[in-house]
């Protein structure tokens, strides 16, 4: 193992030397929360499929095919769909914005005061989607060093929270980038040849397991309904990916970048479920599917080849854990605290938005880490996230963009009853549960429908100013000094 360790200890110690490199460009906040707006088309394609293809992608997508064969495919392909779609048919407005936040906006579109609560709400789903990023790390460093699970979660995170804190979102962008590449050569090129022939071929599969195993279906068409509702309809609203598209230096980076970085996502789903497909083959009685990723690399694969699909396993967690984690600490500071503490900043404060900031994710991401230790049921805390980010937000935000009847009291209304609703719901329902999303979202919509036809429409000023902004014709407000190498 001794390769394979000089493999993960020498990633590791980049992603280290990047967050470092990228400390030396984040001289203003544009610069430290979005990478100053600039990414070309290959680092956005890039770093746009590092952050969407986490963990659950990887660990979890060849569990799926472990458990159900190539039907398993459709978790990671429904977030594949649902990054196809921000692409396509928002993402192009949503960069002309020129805001931080989600929240930010909706304050835009409905002329304030739904900032706070909505920002409650994606603070909430940012943090527990880093927090079950970070818990994965133990599952990875167990097969890799047989280490313990909290130390497992400490040093993981702990790398993540050093590199995001030095540079924000330029280090996070430049280790993305490493991170994409070691993961398509790790997956796609190493682990998914290996797992077939390893397995006999598609012939021997085939002749190994059971019909049901290559039915594209064979998930159920409930499970499927239920993916597309929480992850490709999550996609389009989270403020981790927004984030990212907020980077992209024009209209057509942020389309056609992300139309990329989708199909990619596509692909990778169905990668994941045809080697989960073959460890069944090669291992029919593991004790849990979401062994059968670290089952087949550590009996499978040769010497440093291990290595490398492993740091490609790391490489997907630690991208989706810094992008929800620099994402939570944005909300927290922008959307939520810049607002209780009196809302706007002296001048003398605005030098020191990037030092504010570079502290919000360090004690954001040490409240990541502890809340990582403290739980163990990933999935239900993934589950609880999505939900309440379906519910409380989706009709809001897309209200906000295609009706413009839509006022800033239904959309309280609607982040209010969907969110409490989805709470309430899986108290009765359970956490796992289909309902609890399925009625949150209807009540929802029907919450946004009546408050804003039975309130006085958003002032026409408002929505002017809004389309002002949705055309690219106001520029960035700039509230820090440019640097030196613009």
């Amino acid at each position: 193992m001794a390769v394979d360790y000089a493999v993960i200890v020498v990633y590791l110690a980049g992603m280290l030397a990047m967050g470092w490199w990228g400390m030396r460009r984040a001289k203003s906040k544009s610069e430290f929360l979005v990478a100053g707006r600039r990414l070309g088309p290959v680092m956005y394609s890039g770093t746009m499929a590092a952050i969407v293809l986490g963990g659950a992608s990887t660990i979890g997508g060849v569990g799926l095919g472990y458990q159900y064969g190539l039907s398993g495919a459709w978790m990671v392909f429904t977030i594949g769909l649902g990054l196809l779609a921000l692409s396509v048919f928002f993402s192009a407005r949503i960069a002309r914005l020129k805001v931080y936040t989600v929240s930010e906006m909706l304050d835009l579109r409905y002329g304030g005061r739904a900032g706070v609560i909505s920002g409650v709400v994606m603070w909430a789903y940012t943090l527990m989607l880093a927090v079950t990023s970070t818990i994965a790390y133990a599952t990875i460093f167990d097969v890799l060093f047989d280490m313990n699970r909290t130390l497992a979660i400490i040093l993981g995170g702990s790398i993540v929270v050093a590199y995001s804190t030095l540079g924000g979102m330029w280090s996070i962008t430049l280790t993305d980038m490493v991170q994409f590449v070691v993961k398509t050569v790790g997956v796609l090129l190493l682990l998914l040849p290996i797992a077939v022939v390893k397995a006999g071929g598609f012939s021997e599969m085939k002749a190994k397991l059971p019909t049901e195993y290559f039915d594209p279906l064979g998930i159920g068409g409930e499970t499927i309904f239920t993916y597309v509702l929480i992850y490709t309809f999550g996609m389009l609203i989270g403020q981790d990916i927004w984030q990212r598209v907020f980077t992209a230096r024009g209209d057509r980076t942020a389309k056609w970048g992300g139309t990329v970085a989708g199909t990619y996502c596509l692909v990778y789903a169905v990668a994941g479920a045809v080697i989960g497909t073959a460890a069944k083959v090669m291992y029919p009685k593991l004790p849990s599917a979401d062994t059968a990723f670290a089952t087949i690399v550590k009996d499978e694969l040769p010497v440093g080849v291990r290595g490398l699909v492993l740091a490609a396993a790391l490489a997907a967690v630690m991208s989706t854990s810094s992008g929800a984690l620099i994402a939570c600490a944005t909300v927290a500071n922008n959307d939520i605290w810049s607002r209780l503490r009196g809302a706007v900043k002296r001048d003398a404060e605005e030098h020191d938005e990037v030092k504010g900031n570079r502290v919000f994710i360090l004690v954001m991401g040490i409240a990541v880490i502890c809340t990582a230790i403290a739980l163990n049921n990933v999935v239900e805390a993934l589950t609880v996230a999505y939900n309440l980010l379906v519910a409380g937000l989706l009709v809001p935000i897309l209200g906000g963009l295609l009706w413009k009847r839509g006022t800033v009291h239904g959309a309280l209304a609607s982040v209010v009853v969907g969110g409490v609703a989805v709470i309430g719901l899986m108290a009765t329902y359970g956490i796992l549960a289909n309902e609890p999303v399925y009625y949150g979202l209807l009540l929802s919509l029907a919450a946004y429908v009546i408050v804003s036809l039975a309130t006085p429409a958003t002032d026409a000023a408002v929505l002017a100013a809004w389309r002002e902004r949705l055309a690219g014709r106001v520029a960035e407000p700039v509230s820090e000094p440019v640097p030196v190498h613009q």
